[in-house]
Parts: structure tokens; sequence; C-alpha cells
């Protein structure tokens, strides 16, 4: 009954015209979209992201148990050409030696062994398997960011932080399932993993590079490359 009334408020909430305040660019532009299986999810019409009410997400000790049984093997074949697609494009866009950070690596960090074994400088994060919050304070040349923004609880937040990490002409790159098509929505196999909380359009993603003043790239389907701009002032720029 909870569960139910919170998706009715919503929907008097959308009727009535009010909004919420959207998680990926913090606009009051978020208003019901759908609501599966006694799940509501919002609708961002500024950047066009859908997220899930924060209300009906999984526990912390569900959300990390299920995070717990991926196995991401780097020297799994079939994972590797799954991740080239986000690292063949980026590495022809870095200079030999960059320092990289993978965020939100896993387990098994199968793409920083990849920009390795090609000649860039990794560095790990991830809160529960590489927990190392120092490595959050430095700089970094280039950032990877593969099948996490989805779990992203506080997106806007996230990005902020990869643009004070990202030195001036640094990339951003990330790879999600990008949603297209609403009528597919429920049924769609990235809704169903309990963990996955926020999606998003193409559209998404240039919206949060405008906001930051990046630049992007859709190289392809479900990727995305940003990259901050030099900075005038320094020598470099």
């Amino acid at each position: 009954m909870k569960l139910k009334s919170l998706t009715q408020d919503l929907i008097e909430q959308q009727g009535s015209g009010a909004h919420r305040r959207c998680i990926v660019c913090e606009t009051l532009s978020a208003g019901l979209f759908m609501a599966v299986a006694s799940r509501s999810y919002l609708r961002c019409s500024a950047c066009q992201a859908t997220f899930l009410d924060p209300a009906h997400r999984v526990s912390t000790e569900e959300e990390h148990l299920r995070y717990r049984r991926h196995h991401n093997d780097p020297v799994d074949e079939g994972y590797r050409r799954f991740l080239a697609k986000l690292a063949e494009p980026l590495l022809q866009r870095l200079s030999p030696q960059a320092k990289g950070l993978d965020y939100g690596c896993g387990p098994g960090p199968a793409l920083a062994c990849m920009l390795g074994e090609a000649g860039q400088r990794m560095t790990l994060f991830d809160p529960l398997f590489f927990p190392d919050p120092e490595v959050l304070d430095d700089l970094y040349d280039f950032i990877t960011c593969t099948e996490t923004i989805e779990h992203f609880h506080r997106p806007a937040e996230e990005f902020a932080r990869f643009d004070r990490m990202l030195r001036p002409g640094g990339w951003l790159a990330l790879m999600t399932c990008f949603q297209t098509d609403d009528h597919r929505f429920a049924s769609w196999h990235y809704r169903r993993d309990m963990t996955h909380v926020v999606f998003y359009r193409e559209e998404t993603l240039r919206h949060i590079a405008r906001r930051f003043g990046w630049s992007c790239e859709i190289p392809v389907k479900d990727v995305a490359l940003m990259q901050k701009p030099y900075d005038p002032a320094s020598p470099s720029g």
C-alpha cells in the first residue's frame, strides 16, 4: 500500500503541474514518467533523463550483494571486445603515457588493464572494491566510467566531481546503455536490473556536457566521449 500511495502522490503532483528536482541536471523539471511493478520513474523535461524515484531504490545491502556477484574478468575476450567500443576511440584521442582513472572499475578492472597494456598510466577507484578516497583528490588526463553512471544516486554531484578531477583538455569516457524507446521501457532489460536507477538518452549526455562547457562526441552507440576545454591562460591551452 505504501508504494501504491507514493505512485499516486506522483500522479497527483504531475497532474497539478508540480515538479521535482532532477538528480542529473538539478532543475525543477522532473515529473512522473511511468510506474512499473510498484516502482515509479520520473522524466526530466530539461535533460531527458529518466530516473527511479529514490523511495523505491533497493537497500544498500542488497545493492552491494548484487555488485559482488559481478564477474568482469580482465582475461575474458568477449568482455574485452565489449569494452573496446570505448577503449579504441578513446585511445585515438590520448597522448602516450596519459594519466587515467578508471572510476567504478568493479572487482575486475578489465578496461584499466586494456588501457595499461596500450601504454596509459592507470589508477583505480571503486567505492566497494577499490575505495581509496585519496585518488579522488588528484588530477587526471582522462577518466573512464563504464557501466557505472546508471548506478549513480547523485549524478549531478558525480559529474561535478569529474569536472574537478579532469585537467584542462582532459577526456571523460562514458559507456551506458542509452535509453531510446519509451514504449519498451517497462520490459527493457536495463531497467529490470534493480541497481540501475538512472537512464540517459544521448541528449541527456549532451546536456550534461553543455552544463560544464565540455564538448561531447558519440563515436558509437552507448559511448560518449566528453572533453574539458583547455585553459587559454595555461601554456598548453
